[in-house]
């Protein structure tokens, strides 16, 4: 006699699946607010959120219905229709960016090859686009030619031409390099991969002084930075930065595929049709749940919320950073974006955190990157710190 084997889920996603991703041991069933709850009804605070997608938690009541009344209408048209949820949708992201026009695509990686192809169109070919070291900007090749992790690009040679890198906060770097052969600097004013690091103000002094001379765009990377979570609208406008082009998604779709190329209107007239699109960007459930989130984010306070309890947040990680100065080299971040190094690799101690119903995640290799939803409590907040410190004790 044959035995057949039930194979579990974890089995099966090895079988049919490219090992592409480092799957968590657990399997979830539903999600609720900030918390996850897997099959054996374990229950997860849930402070890592998609990776900054789900703004708004889970099943946000908003959300739900405005999904529920978009997709019994349509779920997809061509983008050779006008879509009400669309232009309403695009209305509140470009009012509250303070830019002039938008693309819809379905990520942030495609937002920024739409960005490269915009930049290229205005600039040419021969002029040179940069980006910064440690910098992520995806997984396409245009967007990994401008990645600065090269572990992400080993292997996948060879890249856009006309692509450079500068060293993150090196003034004297950028000087070096940036002149009338630059068309335009790509950056994350706070990098999210790269460890939750934050450019300076000289830096960006000096690159505003530069721009003034050389005439280049900046393009801020608000993929992950964006859409509130610093406690902001977009991580540039902590240091007063007017960029030419912003490039977004993640939690601008409330959990569901939806990026944006957001442009000034010196780009304005830079596309025309045919010069780019996309099947399925700016899809219309897409931008029902968008419609909410920037709504809850912009118009319902939450923003003002993220700014407060960021602080708070922060300030109460740098007295257990004080406390625990042998485990614990730096703070960093703003709002609801916040990066605790540590002085050891963090990928056991991410393990640690799930035991205890924490979910985190580990960046840069020695970097806890904390990334709530924007809904998450002064509650939510104060049971992740004791679960943080009670972690640490445990190390010592």
């Amino acid at each position: 006699n044959i035995i057949i084997m039930s194979q579990s889920i974890f089995e099966k996603d090895k079988n049919i699946f490219l090992s592409t991703y480092n799957r968590l041991p657990i399997d979830i069933e539903r999600g609720e607010g900030v918390f996850l709850y897997d099959k054996e009804g374990k229950k997860y605070l849930d402070f890592f959120s998609g990776l900054a997608v789900n703004a708004l938690g889970y099943a946000h009541p908003g959300i739900v219905e405005a999904v529920s009344n978009q997709i019994s209408k349509f779920a997809h048209l061509s983008n050779n229709f006008i879509t009400d949820i669309q232009v309403e949708f695009t209305e509140l992201l470009v009012k509250h960016s303070v830019m002039s026009k938008a693309f819809l695509s379905n990520s942030g990686t495609e937002a920024v090859e739409a960005a490269i192809k915009i930049i290229r169109k205005k600039y040419g070919p021969e002029k040179i686009i940069y980006s910064l070291t440690d910098s992520f900007h995806g997984r396409t090749y245009g967007s990994m030619s401008l990645m600065g992790r090269d572990k992400y690009k080993k292997g996948f040679e060879p890249f856009l031409q006309n692509t450079g890198r500068i060293k993150f906060n090196d003034v004297n770097d950028l000087l070096e390099k940036v002149d009338e052969n630059t068309a335009a600097i790509f950056l994350e004013f706070i990098q999210g991969e790269g460890g939750i690091n934050l450019i300076s103000e000289e830096f960006v002094k000096t690159l505003l002084e530069l721009k003034q001379k050389f005439d280049f765009a900046i393009v801020s990377d608000g993929i992950q930075c964006g859409t509130g979570r610093t406690g902001k609208a977009y991580s540039h406008n902590h240091f007063y930065v007017n960029p030419d082009l912003i490039v977004t998604a993640k939690a601008i779709g409330g959990g569901l595929p939806l990026g944006a190329l957001l442009t000034t209107s010196d780009f304005g007239e830079m596309f025309s049709a045919g010069n780019h699109g996309t099947t399925f960007g700016g899809n219309p459930v897409s931008c029902a749940a968008g419609k909410v989130v920037l709504k809850e984010v912009y118009e319902n306070g939450l923003i003002s919320k993220v700014a407060a309890l960021g602080e708070y947040f922060i300030e109460q990680l740098n007295e257990i950073k004080n406390r625990y100065l042998e485990q614990i080299k730096e703070i960093r971040g703003k709002g609801f974006m916040i990066g605790v190094e540590l002085t050891e690799p963090c990928h056991d101690f991410v393990k640690k955190m799930r035991e205890r119903k924490v979910l985190i995640n580990c960046t840069n290799e020695k970097v806890l990157r904390i990334l709530p939803p924007l809904i998450a409590t002064k509650d939510n907040i104060d049971f992740f710190l004791f679960t943080l410190h009670e972690t640490l004790k445990a190390e010592k």
